[in-house]
């Protein structure tokens, strides 16, 4: 009877130690696999240049802030003229429109290979070179575009942020055929920070 009793055992405790064995297989095999995905994610955003990242979406200006961090109205006169939609194509040229989508300006634009500084002109209907200005950016990801801008560049004291978010409104006038059409707004187009042509 102790023998049945040890025996009953052993054959449990091993079976126990099969579908464990079995379990923790799949597991970790499943285990090993669940990274290769985002690490190639990561690769390919890795990979992307600073100028990918600005061209990859639409973008809004959603907030300004000075330099104590604190939060400036948009339709302040110190940052009014930076608030609008921006559309950066990756051939090298942009339009800006203001947030009741009334055309802004249009030009050409590049970006510092670091992703430290933004270059734009602004061109008139016949493509002369009205002006140029160069920002630097203090964030640029998949999310968030932001630059500085100084109002008297003899004093880097006084400056305001201007804070972009990516977003998924359609360039206006193009009839949903810009850069935010097809939900085509770079990555996987799971995040948006605000929604449609609403503003």
């Amino acid at each position: 009877m102790n023998i049945n009793r040890i025996s009953r055992r052993s054959a449990l405790t091993a079976s126990a130690i099969a579908v464990a064995v079995a379990g923790l297989v799949p597991a970790t095999a499943m285990a090993a696999e669940g990274p290769a995905a985002p690490a190639s994610a990561s690769v390919a955003q890795k990979d992307a240049t600073p100028s990918d990242v600005l061209a990859s979406t639409p973008w809004k200006t959603t907030r300004a802030v000075d330099q104590d961090g604190n939060r400036v109205a948009l339709d302040d006169p110190a940052v009014s003229n930076f608030v609008g939609w921006a559309y950066f194509d990756a051939d090298g040229t942009y339009a800006m429109y203001n947030l009741d989508d009334s055309p802004k300006m249009h030009g050409d634009w590049t970006v510092t290979p670091d992703g430290s500084e933004r270059w734009i002109n602004a061109k008139d209907a016949n493509g002369n070179v009205l002006f140029q200005r160069t920002v630097p950016i203090t964030q640029l990801d998949k999310n968030v575009f932001t630059y500085r801008i100084y109002p008297n560049a003899a004093d880097t004291s006084v400056y305001y942020d201007i804070v972009h978010t990516r977003t998924n409104h359609v360039e206006p006038g193009t009839d949903g055929r810009g850069p935010g059409a097809h939900g085509n707004q770079g990555g996987n187009g799971e995040y948006h920070f605000n929604n449609g042509n609403a503003h």
